[in-house]
């Protein structure tokens, strides 16, 4: 965090900082995190950058191939998160406003740097935990299902399944229709199926 500590810092003014642990008995949570960045907390911009730096290294990893280029995406979220964090109006969660942010910083280094449509060597990332009762057998077809599938396709797949986020969040965080979510998932649930009858022939 060591880049956006040093570039805020001269804009920051001291604020009593609150611990994330009394932000959440008070109901507040990541919006808590939130208001306190627009009173220029930068405590609080910390405590949500390291709230939710894993969670967008395993998302950016699944189509950005370079580790170095994914850790520069997280900063800049978060260098807008800083300077944009008055511009939210609570119409979607803050994980769905975060994400969305990291999703468009990412689509536009991969368009700068022809980087499109790249995958991640899947097998050298950390994976989520899984839950013991999970077969392995069945997560091994998934990822081989989903490798098969377009980003944009895995991406919305990700983003539901993996991350929990309902249709109306991915439209917002991919910046697409709804209609344009549904088909793609539509049609990667289609292909999945399609290819787990072929993994079964």
């Amino acid at each position: 965090m060591t880049n956006i500590r040093s570039t805020v810092g001269a804009q920051a003014t001291k604020v009593a900082p609150m611990s994330r642990e009394m932000l959440d008995v008070l109901g507040e949570g990541d919006l808590g995190l939130l208001r306190a960045i627009q009173a220029r907390d930068r405590s609080a911009l910390e405590m949500l950058y390291l709230g939710y730096r894993k969670r967008l290294g395993l998302f950016l990893r699944r189509f950005i191939y370079c580790t170095d280029t994914v850790e520069e995406v997280i900063n800049d979220s978060f260098m807008v998160v800083w300077t944009r964090a008055h511009d939210f109006r609570s119409e979607s969660q803050v994980s769905t406003w975060i994400f969305g942010i990291a999703y468009r910083i990412a689509m536009k280094a991969l368009r700068s740097r022809s980087m499109a449509h790249r995958l991640t060597e899947d097998e050298d990332l950390p994976e989520p935990a899984i839950h013991p009762t999970v077969d392995a057998e069945l997560l091994d077809w998934i990822e081989v299902g989903l490798k098969s599938l377009p980003v944009d396709q895995r991406l919305t797949v990700r983003l539901a399944y993996q991350y929990g986020f309902s249709v109306d969040e991915i439209a917002v965080i991919m910046a697409s229709p709804v209609g344009t979510v549904k088909s793609r998932m539509f049609h990667a649930r289609v292909k999945l199926r399609a290819r787990a009858f072929e993994l079964g022939a």
